[in-house]
């Protein structure tokens, strides 16, 4: 909370590739790390082990942006490789800008899908990503 205020939709920027995606309808991104219980003797755990970190998320968009990046990728998203800056906050609000880095994000398909009266096409790109810095 900031200024006795959450940061909310409107706070969200997206820039994606160094283009600043006013399309955006929404994104998800978790960092992972694997864990696991080593047990020795007792019945007790021992120690917790940890293994590989992860990073996987989804961006979800209109499709005159999901054209977009298909034209950068000369026919195909799936050779983009590409950093994203998720910022939120407002400084016209006196907000404090928070800033997610998330490095090398890599899409992995390219669905499409629209249904009988929808005014409009939402696309849901699945990702993964090499990893996520906060940049307070």
């Amino acid at each position: 909370m900031i200024n006795g205020r959450e940061y909310e939709w409107a706070d969200l920027t997206l820039i994606l590739g160094g283009r600043d995606i006013t399309g955006i309808r929404g994104i998800t991104y978790t960092k992972e790390i694997e864990r696991e219980a080593l047990h020795a003797k007792g019945r007790k755990t021992h120690s917790i082990q940890s293994g590989n970190e992860t990073v996987t998320g989804e961006i979800r968009l209109l499709q005159s942006e999901y054209e977009a990046l298909v034209r950068a990728g000369n026919g195909s998203i799936l050779g983009l490789s590409l950093d994203a800056l998720v910022s939120y906050g407002n400084p016209a609000n006196g907000d404090a800008m928070t800033t997610d880095r998330i490095e090398g994000i890599r899409f992995s398909s390219e669905p499409k899908e629209i249904d009988q009266n929808d005014k409009f096409m939402e696309i849901s790109l699945p990702f993964l990503a090499i990893d996520i810095k906060n940049q307070i």
